[in-house]
């Protein structure tokens, strides 16, 4: 090897994961800027360029220490411009070359090249070497699919054993640093040495994904004669008469199909599947799915069903065991059962229970299909958006099945259920579907003796299903689906109703869990009603049974603990306090808490009704309005009616009428964390705002609830017994109404109304006389 002269200020051009090699045309894609500079400037002078590898093909920007020294000096043949902004060009190796020196240029990449210049001396060492590359790469590319045969007279024919050892390894496929490895050898013989290794390397490879495809292809040569041979003799079988038409499993299918009464439908389709199944090799895919599938339509009880038992007796007796209180939705149970009886085939009611947490609607709901005696399955709706949820998944999904419905239908094993949907009010959509749609048709009597799953793809009849829905509101229902339930309300229980729950139902049930017996503990009347009072604030009673249950905990650890003879405990008001601390509710001391500018106000949510109160402060200002609290569009709207009232009556009220000029409002109902929205806040925010503008105090034994009208009347509200009973919780005694809830106070139970003082209001002059003790 020799050097010639230096070659000063040469372009150059970095390469990704390419190396270059003398001799060797080949076109380029270049897109870098830098590197477009330097095609440009090397297109001016003399086409000269010089090709070096990177050392990382992540960098983007290369420097000096991420580029290869030796590379290849080479000329621009073509350059051709894209319409996207860079250049194709066709270069050819001249020479290998090292680089010197860099050239700090900005635009582009510019070096000084040291060409290299080889000189062959034929040994005989050179040309064994030279002989063995040659064999390999016949054999290589005898084995390869992606070189013409051509490429062995090519080869053949080249005499020089450098060149032949260059033009070998830029056509076979090798990494990058085993390429710049090659041209980075500048003694032919070494480098022809390093090739043979290389190429053995690779022969190594193409000799095992041979042998691989021969193996693949004898598989599957092997199942198309299976199938062939298997089709041959079916053929043969049924020339001879035979049933044998599919093996054993076929014919256990074939015998379960012909055993249970399949609907016309059903059992059409599962003929089809059959022949499908039938007339195509055991190891497909597919023949899992057809599987599957029909043992769907064979386990689905298209016709097994349960007898009814329709004694009224029998299942007033049964809820009065299981459930005190909620004589209305008892009254509408023992009457839909009355229905069915004179009429088994009237298409019945879905009924919906609608009612705060805890209030017993789905032990209601298991209560009734003990009464009747069907089977009960319970779909929990809360967080579903997805309709396929519903409906099912289609055949062609991966993994697809049936729909929660025949779900649930099947493992009831039973077409009329007792089928209980909880929480609708619960459901969601989103890009997957609406599910509310899809059960238009499930809560549908004219249209649910056809329901359509997609996986089964053959209609269910669900007219036998009972189905009954629970929500705690129905503001989150849609109007469609809602349309199509029978609304029945669970309300909220009194203190009384809670007592008598606790000794009837939760203390002996808790007693039984935590392996305790009566003779281990007893509750007073007394300490019960303490609990209730002093350690739950609920409409239901979920945390009045989890409060019994810490007191059972309790009492089982001393049971356990204690050495002596059993010793009944008996629950006092004084004992609850060593076993649930101090109480965590207090009936508010109203006489202290309210002032001027402070009412009580009334609201219902989905956990029932709730006591506000709602505050008012008037600050020097410019008669700017302010509602805080987390406070809904209706709500605050009902704050800017109530004060444009004040406004309008100013002078009767003996207000100052530029008020508003002179002071801002600040409105505010507490636990601003909770949001609050409904018109029933209305007349509530105006007494506190006439209360705090006239600085009189507000009468502190009322609470209040009703719709404010610019002009002064009272509107009627909805939810007034859950809110009585939240006043009644509360120890408040006096409460007005909107004059058009008169019917409401039917529903209230009366030990309540014994305890309870009710003011109807039709106007804001009575409600202002009523709270303020017309001192106004």
């Amino acid at each position: 090897m020799t050097t010639t002269n230096i070659v000063p200020n040469v372009p150059l051009l970095p390469l990704r994961d390419m190396v270059i090699f003398p001799q060797m045309i080949v076109p380029l894609f270049v897109g870098r800027k830098r590197s477009i500079q330097a095609l440009e400037l090397a297109m001016l002078d003399n086409r000269m360029i010089f090709l070096c590898a990177q050392k990382k093909s992540t960098a983007s920007e290369p420097k000096k220490e991420d580029i290869y020294t030796i590379g290849t000096c080479a000329e621009i043949l073509q350059l051709l411009k894209l319409p996207d902004g860079t250049l194709k060009i066709l270069v050819e190796g001249l020479a290998r070359g090292k680089i010197t020196k860099y050239i700090d240029k900005e635009s582009y990449y510019c070096v000084d090249v040291e060409p290299i210049v080889e000189k062959n001396f034929p040994t005989p060492e050179i040309e064994a070497v030279n002989r063995a590359v040659l064999n390999r790469f016949q054999e290589y590319v005898r084995l390869s699919d992606s070189f013409p045969p051509e490429m062995i007279g090519i080869a053949e024919s080249t005499e020089d054993p450098g060149r032949l050892a260059d033009t070998i390894a830029s056509h076979i496929s090798l990494k990058t640093n085993s390429k710049q490895e090659l041209l980075e050898t500048i003694n032919v013989a070494n480098r022809l040495e390093k090739l043979s290794v290389l190429l053995n390397a690779e022969l190594e490879i193409l000799q095992i994904e041979k042998k691989l495809h021969v193996r693949i292809r004898k598989q599957v040569e092997k199942h198309q004669k299976q199938y062939y041979l298997n089709e041959k003799l079916r053929a043969i079988k049924k020339e001879l008469g035979k049933d044998d038409e599919g093996g054993e499993e076929i014919i256990e299918l074939k015998k379960q199909i012909k055993d249970i009464d399949l609907p016309p439908e059903a059992l059409q389709r599962a003929n089809k599947e059959i022949k499908r199944l039938q007339g195509m090799p055991s190891m497909m895919p597919e023949t899992a799915v057809i599987k599957n599938h029909l043992d769907w339509l064979i386990h689905v009880p298209w016709s097994k069903a349960t007898k009814d038992n329709l004694g009224l007796k029998r299942a007033s007796r049964i809820l009065e065991e299981n459930h005190y209180g909620l004589k209305k939705v008892k009254e509408r149970i023992i009457e839909c059962l009355a229905v069915r009886k004179l009429n088994p085939e009237l298409k019945g009611s879905i009924l919906c229970f609608v009612g705060p947490p805890g209030t017993g609607k789905t032990s209601v709901a298991k209560s009734i299909a003990a009464a009747m005696d069907r089977r009960f399955v319970r779909l929990s709706l809360g967080g579903v958006r997805d309709e396929a949820e519903i409906r099912g998944h289609r055949m062609t999904y991966v993994a697809a099945m049936p729909g929660r419905i025949i779900q649930s239908i099947r493992k009831a094993e039973s077409k009329n259920p007792v089928f209980l949907l909880d929480e609708i009010d619960k459901m969601s959509m989103d890009f997957r579907g609406d599910p509310s749609a899809a059960l238009l048709e499930v809560l549908d009597p004219e249209q649910n003796t056809a329901f359509s799953d997609h996986y089964l793809e053959v209609a269910f009849d669900l007219s036998a299903v009972m189905f009954i829905t629970t929500a705690n509101t129905l503001h989150n229902i849609p109007h469609a689906l809602r349309d199509r339930m029978e609304m029945i309300e669970f309300p909220g229980y009194t203190e009384e109703e809670k007592l008598h729950i606790a000794k009837t139902f939760l203390i002996t049930k808790k007693v039984k869990e935590h392996g305790l017996t009566e003779e281990h503990l007893e509750f007073s009347d007394e300490s019960l009603l303490y609990l209730i009072r002093g350690y739950t604030r609920e409409p239901g009673v979920r945390n009045l049974e989890r409060e019994i249950a810490r007191v059972c905990r309790k009492i089982a650890r001393k049971v356990v603990e204690s050495k002596k003879e059993k010793k009944k405990v008996e629950v006092t008001i004084e004992s609850l306090h060593n076993y649930l601390g101090s109480p965590k509710f207090k009936h508010r001391d109203v006489e202290k808490n309210l002032t001027i500018g402070i009412a009580t106000g009334l609201a219902w949510t989905e956990n029932g009704g709730e006591v506000l109160t709602t505050e008012v402060v008037t600050m020097p200002g410019k008669g700017e309005l302010l509602l805080t609290g987390t406070l809904g569009e209706v709500m605050k709207e009902s704050g800017k009616a109530a004060l444009s009232y004040i406004r309008s009556r100013a002078v009767e009220l003996s207000i100052d009428p530029e008020f508003y000029k002179k002071m801002d409002i600040h409105v505010h109902v507490p636990e601003g964390a909770i949001p609050k929205d409904g018109p029933s806040a209305g007349i509530t925010m105006a007494i506190s705002m006439i209360s705090a503008l006239t600085n009189t105090p507000v009468n502190p034994d009322i609470a209040m609830t009703g719709e404010i009208t610019l002009r002064g009347r009272v509107l009627p509200v909805g939810g007034i017994k859950e809110k009585i009973l939240a006043a009644h919780r509360s120890g408040i005694k006096t409460v007005l109404l909107p004059q058009e809830n008169e019917n409401d106070l039917d529903d209230i139970p009366k030990d309540v109304k014994k305890s309870m003082g009710f003011k109807l209001v039709g106007s804001m002059d009575e409600v202002i006389r009523l709270a303020l003790n017309g001192r106004c």
